[in-house]
Formats: structure tokens, sequence, C-alpha cells
């Protein structure tokens, strides 16, 4: 059934019946001409992300599932970077009259899921028709305590970052060979990791990938590109002076954080964290793992900057400086800290 044939009404009634969940902080929730929310007595965050079709997200690789939950995770991870927690999303849909029900019915499992995994509640927001391709925003409300910008860093603070880099970028060469959906689902969400073998998937990959690339290397690459888990700071709050989420690659964040900062950063490429996995299908593909996990981008990872005599459970790849910007190699050797990464509007 199409979408043109249930008409918008009956949409948002689905809507409001399927995200009914109720907190005692929601006065008015989904229905009304605006949502009524109590305040916690915190400081308010607020952020909000586009994703658009053609330009963040591809529907020959991404399951409308795999859509709903990533546009929530890389919302969250606005949150989070901000060392805060999301409390309530107000979610604009875009879609041509003719989408199919089954495929907004799956995006909405895939939001409910990571709603679930990011305790955040659905409050409100807006649906169009659209005669090019989906469009998808959200806006996150979250509170914290005590935010953390990017402009805190200081010289001789270390930098850190919360885990692998790359792999999402790796992620993405992949699925440009295999070419089609992967089936990949929530692990903490109403429905499990897998939901069925897909022999001919296995099939495919064997075929392309040979030996050299078993299911059990391609599977966190895929997963980390299509449905990306935002980093919880919890650990590092107490300790972090600067924070930037990894959201278009490490260099280019890291010259955002080091320009609103008012500082420079030196970074070694021998402590960038590089999975087994990364290394092993960059390899096979013939790309450098290096230049994925510097500027590949979508790792949702947090980089944050800590006092030196700090111990933080994260991995310190440099530290800051007073002005200039340097990567230093395995040899010692030293060349410029480029903004490499994904930016809107470059050619």
């Amino acid at each position: 059934m199409k979408l043109s044939q249930i008409g918008e009404l009956s949409l948002l009634e689905q809507i409001r019946r399927s995200f009914y969940k109720k907190s005692k902080n929601v006065v008015v929730g989904i229905g009304d001409d605006a949502a009524v929310v109590k305040p916690l007595g915190k400081n308010l965050l607020v952020t909000t992300d586009m994703m658009v079709e053609g330009v963040h997200f591809n529907l020959h690789f991404t399951t409308p599932y795999q859509l709903g939950f990533k546009l929530i995770s890389v919302n969250v991870s606005d949150i989070y970077a901000m060392g805060g927690k999301p409390f309530y999303l107000l979610l604009n849909i875009a879609v041509n009259k003719n989408t199919n029900t089954k495929f907004i019915n799956r995006f909405f499992d895939g939001v409910k899921d990571a709603l679930t995994l990011y305790d955040t509640i659905l409050i409100g927001g807006d649906l169009s028709a659209t005669n090019i391709g989906i469009s998808l925003s959200a806006t996150l409300i979250g509170y914290v305590k005590k935010h953390i910008k990017r402009s805190g860093a200081n010289i001789g603070d270390k930098i850190y970052v919360t885990g692998y880099l790359g792999d999402s970028a790796c992620g993405l060469e992949l699925l440009k060979k295999i070419k089609r959906h992967v089936p990949l689902l929530s692990a903490k969400g109403k429905e499990l990791r897998a939901k069925s073998k897909d022999p001919m998937l296995y099939a495919q990959c064997s075929k392309l990938f040979g030996e050299k690339l078993s299911w059990k290397v391609v599977e966190p690459l895929l997963r980390r590109h299509l449905m990306p888990e935002a980093r919880d700071p919890k650990r590092f709050l107490k300790d972090a002076t600067s924070m930037i989420d990894i959201s278009d690659g490490l260099l280019i964040d890291l010259t955002r954080l080091c320009n609103e900062s008012k500082v420079g950063a030196r970074i070694y490429i021998e402590n960038i964290p590089v999975s087994p996995e990364l290394k092993q299908a960059a390899s096979h593909l013939g790309i450098s793992p290096v230049k994925l996990a510097l500027s590949g981008g979508e790792d949702y990872e947090l980089l944050f900057t800590a006092l030196p005599n700090k111990k933080t459970k994260a991995f310190c790849i440099g530290e800051i400086t007073k002005s200039e910007r340097v990567i230093i190699d395995n040899s010692g050797r030293e060349r410029p800290l480029v903004p490499e990464g994904y930016q809107h509007f470059a050619f």
C-alpha cells in the first residue's frame, strides 16, 4: 500500500500509537500544535541534523530500518559531544506520496529501536510530501549539568579518541562492492542482531572477497557505517576540557576543535586506533587504513582533550600545542595537519 492510499491523518495516528511511551516530564506529546515538557533544572541542549537522499544515504545500500536508526544516532552523538543526555526528539520527514507504507513502517522500527537504546522519547514533528528524494531532519533536546565545548583545549592537554577510526568509511567501500542491502538490525533494541541468515548475501561476499575476508571481518565494518552507535561520554566527563564528535573525519573535526580553542595540535600516526578488521579489509581493497582513519568520517566516536596528568581510559593520539598543527609518521617525520574530510559544497 502507498502513502497516498492511507493519507496523512492515518499515518499520523499510526505514529502516535507506535510511539506511546510516556514520561512524567512530558506534559503534552504528539497530537497538539506543540509539545509541552517540564524543564529538569539543568542546561538545555538542542541539536538538529538533516539526512538527504543522494547526499547522506543511498537507498541501494541502506534499508529503511537502518536509515531510521542512523538518523537518531547521529543526533544523539551531538548531544553526547556536549557532555549531555538526550531526552526528547522532534522528527521531520518528506517523502514521495507513492512511497510504500512498508518502507515507512520499517523506517519507524529503526527510529523506535534507536530511541529505546538511548532512552529518548519522540514528542512530535512534521510530515510532508516531495517529488524529489527523501529528506529527513531530526531535532534532539537534551539536558546537561555542565556542558563541554570545543573551545576548552589548552596547551599541553592530551588528545584522545574513544574508539577505532575508519571502520565506517571502510564499511562504505565494502558496500560499494556488494551493491545491495545488508540485513543488519539493532543488537540492543526491539529486534535482535540479525533477523535471519541470508545465503545469497554470504555467497556474494564469498565470491567478491574470497577466503581473505570472512563475514566475521566484514560485518562489524558494515555495521559501523549502516548503524553507528553514539559513544556515551560519561566515563570521560570529569576529565575532558574540550570535546567534539567525529562525524566528518578526524583531521577536519580536530581542526574545528583547534580553531575554536585557538590552539594547535600534534598527533602521532602510530597512536591512531585502527581495528584488525579495518587493516585486513583495507589491505584487500587496496586502500590505506591510515587514510580511512584520518579522513574517512562517520565514525561517531568522541574526540576530546584532557589535562596531561589525568589517567583516561581512551586512546591518546597526541597533544595540544600553541599553534603548530602537524602529523608525526611512524618514522618521526612531520607533515602539516591538513583538515581533510567531508565538507558540504566542496568540489
